[in-house]
């Protein structure tokens, strides 16, 4: 591993009192985050309202960007989780009602967590934190594509990677939504999910 991945990933703590300091540090950047934003946060304001040393901090956080990516992470991670449960409970349903219910998901995730629209929607922390985001979006991906395959569809494995496409088409529109107004408002959560059933029925017409 470099120095530079070294900076950008956080280092979590093997025990116990690391592990309560290492949460607070997040809990408190988050935090930071909705008062300040991205471009003002700062390590050094983090330690002082938290009464801890900078060097303490940086034992787990080596820079600001170890810290926004961690967040990144574990949004995305949860996000990721709730879109794979729901898959799970699919049976009976018309699929492009599971779609929407994928879009309802997402953007209520987004508006109830307003780092993740800061860290994921408005600007994204690193090269990491991007690369991190374009693999849950394979991932999601995976999830339409079974989805798919449910109701007799495969989707073309070739490029372009059309489960990816359509995650990204929705994101878009949430992408949009909250660059315009801070947040998933009801006509572009509907426009996410009429553009990946629009782009999703190229494949079931072709079919027919």
């Amino acid at each position: 591993m470099n120095d530079t991945a070294t900076l950008i990933e956080a280092r979590p703590p093997q025990q116990a009192r690391g592990r309560e300091r290492f949460e607070r540090i997040l809990h408190a950047a988050e935090k930071q985050l909705l008062a300040r934003g991205i471009s003002d946060f700062s390590i050094p304001e983090l330690a002082s309202k938290l009464g801890y040393t900078r060097t303490s901090v940086y034992h787990f956080f080596p820079t600001p960007y170890a810290i926004l990516n961690e967040l990144t992470r574990r949004h995305l991670l949860t996000i990721e989780q709730q879109v794979e449960k729901l898959s799970k409970s699919i049976e009976g349903k018309r699929w492009q009602q599971v779609i929407e219910e994928v879009s309802n998901l997402v953007a209520d995730y987004y508006n109830a967590h307003p780092v993740a629209g800061i860290l994921i929607l408005g600007s994204v922390a690193s090269h990491e934190s991007h690369r991190a985001m374009h693999l849950t979006i394979v991932h999601l991906g995976k999830h339409v594509e079974n989805l798919m395959e449910l109701i007799g569809v495969s989707l073309p494995s070739h490029e372009p990677d059309a489960k990816a496409l359509t995650v990204e088409l929705g994101t878009a529109c949430l992408r949009l939504s909250y660059f315009l107004h801070g947040k998933i408002t009801d006509a572009y959560r509907q426009e996410c999910t009429n553009a990946m059933i629009g782009y999703l029925n190229r494949f079931i017409e072709s079919k027919g």
